[in-house]
């Protein structure tokens, strides 16, 4: 019986996931079973079903929102044993990136030797709807840089996530009034963005180098009275994953439980897909982080961008 079930995007990579399947090396591809889906939230069906019939590993091949549908499903399942793993082939692979993966599925004609790990785990619950997620979480203008990175289809990686920032400026500024709390703490201010992270990255951008997928902590960036001029301003310290520790409109830190309510709807996703766009008129959401959940293959060089 194989031993592992490879789920994948054939829309991943810019159609290209099928072909680059096919051309996995002999080493990587003995005892695998590949399962392509067929429409949006599938994958999580497809990592149940496959986490039920007892594979010893479950596989996401594609992007942020693939290893997202698929860890939903595995996260699902009743089975604990389980071990997730990501194949970095879409246009984001923030996750992929945290585990080392991307390294490694780069020199995968080598089979590099990798380890697994027991990871923390996001749960977001709303009005209505509930999910995990294994790598970042959005609210407020976040979620609208998802939705512009989403309606352009000819970049990917940093570039698309930069333009994407871009437009949303552009289009979608606000700060509505919102009550955050904290685990203790709670805070009501206007806020244009709230990152809650168990990886490094959310959108390509190195939000929390410094993040830990173990420490049984999110770590937060919140963004209140920005202006465009901060964001044009602080946009290359994003990229290069150097935000002002002390700024006055800027708070960095950590949390487990964060609950949020908001004056006006929110857009909120997770890994890339939407918990809640503004028409759904949801405006309250609760996170909070499961420690150690999830099962990880992981390429420990190259973990947290080869961080020592």
């Amino acid at each position: 019986m194989n031993t592992t079930c490879v789920i994948y995007n054939p829309a991943a990579g810019r159609g290209r996931a099928e072909q680059l399947l096919k051309e996995v090396p002999a080493t990587i591809a003995t005892g695998i079973e590949l399962r392509p889906t067929t429409c949006e939230g599938h994958a999580v069906e497809l990592g149940r079903i496959a986490s039920e019939e007892g594979f010893a590993k479950v596989v996401a091949a594609g992007g942020d929102g693939t290893i997202h549908e698929v860890a939903n499903g595995v996260l699902q399942s009743e089975r604990r044993d389980v071990v997730f793993s990501a194949w970095p082939i879409g246009s984001a692979n923030d996750f992929a990136y945290s585990l080392g993966l991307i390294e490694w599925w780069k020199n995968r004609e080598k089979n590099l030797p990798t380890e697994i790990l027991e990871v923390d785990v996001g749960h977001v619950r709303a009005p209505g709807r509930e999910r995990f997620f294994v790598d970042a979480l959005g609210v407020g203008f976040n979620g609208m840089v998802t939705i512009e990175a989403r309606k352009t289809k000819w970049l990917k990686g940093m570039p698309l996530y930069a333009w994407a920032f871009l437009k949303a400026m552009v289009k979608h500024f606000a700060t509505p009034t919102m009550t955050i709390r904290f685990d203790d703490r709670v805070v009501t201010t206007p806020t244009l963005a709230l990152s809650i992270l168990n990886g490094q990255r959310e959108g390509n951008f190195p939000l929390r180098p410094n993040a830990s997928l173990t420490d049984g902590q999110f770590d937060y960036v919140h963004a209140t009275r920005l202006t465009r001029w901060h964001l044009i301003r602080y946009l290359p310290a994003m990229v290069r994953g150097k935000l002002p520790e002390k700024h006055k409109l800027l708070t960095l830190g950590r949390v487990q439980r964060v609950e949020v309510r908001s004056e006006a709807p929110l857009c909120v996703h997770a890994d890339g897909e939407f918990v809640c766009v503004p028409e759904d008129g949801v405006k309250e959401v609760a996170v909070e982080v499961l420690p150690k959940r999830l099962k990880v293959e992981v390429y420990p060089p190259a973990m947290y961008g080869g961080r020592k």
